[in-house]
């Protein structure tokens, strides 16, 4: 690499008003030490309290700021994407503006890019901060979507990472309106490696993962990456039918020898609505894969923009 590489912090934004000044001192006192030309692309995606006004105060006091308004809240999936099409750098870091992921760590990720990576992503190793069921939930989903996808996601891992020009121009190919980004940055393949790091709490303000939230972010993880839940249903599917099988054939069989009477009401109800409960189940899961398809056909765009103010370090270049 040299002096003339650029690097883009792409940070998506949504209602972090409260942490915006604190993390933006810190992440400008990492880059005035780096050796390489860097940009900051903040992304409001639809942010309903002072973040844009943050933003914009931002740009004021930094030429390096640049600011990229969605028109409503697309969730931080889309608004990454939306960030990667605008991102002019030669790599990219993405960045959480909640000062949970330290901007410490980026010089790090720069040198493994300088040894020739393509992606180099941050994994935690602790995370303060977060309740014990948080903390389980997401060591299970991590392992969940790890195993069953067709290709290795790193555990533990966020979204914070390195990425290079032709690593973002790959991501930039992909048109999925549903967009699992941890198995998208790893599916692209080149060199990867990661650095491990301890995650810190927030600094101020909540965060907007519930656990509704993550439900429906898991769901899109598995659903994404993998057809596994429809072989289960099929595995599931062949040995309550092979059980049932075998347990008509001995009421059958006792009924002849024996003069079994007539199984009770009790046993059968249980039967039937574990029968039902189960095929309710997987039609569920079929229901989550045809409305995937579904939205894909519609070919919307991903995100609508509301304002775009690139950096005054981006215009230049670009002139």
């Amino acid at each position: 690499m040299t002096m003339s590489t650029t690097l883009t912090i792409l940070v998506p934004v949504f209602n972090e008003a409260e942490t915006l000044p604190a993390f933006h001192r810190r992440l400008a006192t990492v880059l005035d030490g780096l050796d390489l030309a860097a940009d900051i692309l903040y992304v409001d995606d639809g942010s309903t309290d002072a973040s844009r006004a943050a933003i914009a105060a931002l740009r004021e006091q930094d030429a390096r700021v640049g600011l990229l308004a969605l028109s409503r809240n697309f969730g931080k999936e889309i608004a990454m994407a939306a960030g990667l099409d605008h991102a002019k750098g030669d790599a990219v870091v993405i960045i959480d503006a909640d000062l949970q992921d330290p901007p410490e760590l980026i010089p790090q990720l720069v040198a493994k890019w300088h040894e020739g990576y393509d992606v180099v992503y941050a994994t935690r190793t602790d995370r303060d901060g977060e309740s014990w069921l948080k903390k389980a939930t997401a060591h299970a989903f991590y392992r969940v979507i790890h195993h069953a996808a067709t290709f290795e996601i790193p555990r533990d891992t966020g979204d914070f990472r390195l990425l290079s020009r032709r690593a973002v121009e790959a991501l930039r190919r992909l048109p999925e309106q549903h967009r699992f980004m941890k198995g998208l940055f790893t599916w692209i393949g080149f060199r990867q490696t990661g650095i491990p790091y301890h995650r810190e709490p927030r600094h101020a303000g909540q965060t907007k993962w519930n656990y509704w939230r993550l439900w429906n972010f898991a769901l899109e993880g598995i659903t994404s990456f993998t057809t596994a839940p429809l072989r289960l249903a099929t595995y599931l599917g062949f040995l309550i039918a092979l059980l049932a099988f075998a347990y008509g054939l001995w009421i059958v069989l006792g009924t002849l020898l024996h003069g079994n009477p007539v199984a009770g009401y009790p046993s059968l109800m249980a039967v039937v609505l574990f029968l039902g409960g189960i095929q309710l189940l997987f039609i569920g899961i079929l229901g989550e894969y045809i409305g995937r398809m579904f939205d894909e056909s519609k070919r919307r765009p991903l995100y609508l923009i509301d304002a775009y103010q690139p950096s005054v370090l981006t215009r230049s270049e670009s002139t």
